[in-house]
C-alpha cells in the first residue's frame, strides 16, 4: 500500500551530506524523496512509495550517512 510520510530528523544531520544521501538511497528504493535543510539544524523529509520500502528508508533515516550522529527521528503520515 502506498502512503506518504513526513520526517523530522534530529542531530549533527547538516553539513554530512544527508539530504543528498536520502534522495540516492530513495531512488535505489523507487521511493520518491524530497529533502532540506531547516534553520533549527534538523533535516526534513516528505517521502511517498510503498510500505515496505518506506519502513527500509526510515530505518536508514535512524543511521544516516557515515558522518551523521542521528540523535532523533519523527514520523508523521501526511
Amino acid at each position: 500500500m502506498k502512503q506518504r510520510l513526513s520526517i523530522k530528523v534530529y542531530g549533527q544531520v547538516q553539513g554530512v551530506f544527508f539530504r543528498a544521501t536520502a534522495k540516492e538511497k530513495g531512488e535505489k528504493l523507487g521511493i520518491k524523496v524530497s529533502a532540506e535543510n531547516k534553520p533549527d539544524g534538523t533535516v526534513y523529509i516528505e517521502t511517498e512509495g510503498e510500505d515496505e520500502k518506506l519502513e527500509k528508508f526510515v530505518k536508514w533515516c535512524r543511521q544516516g550517512p557515515s558522518l551523521a550522529r542521528v540523535e532523533k527521528v519523527e514520523v508523521t503520515e501526511l
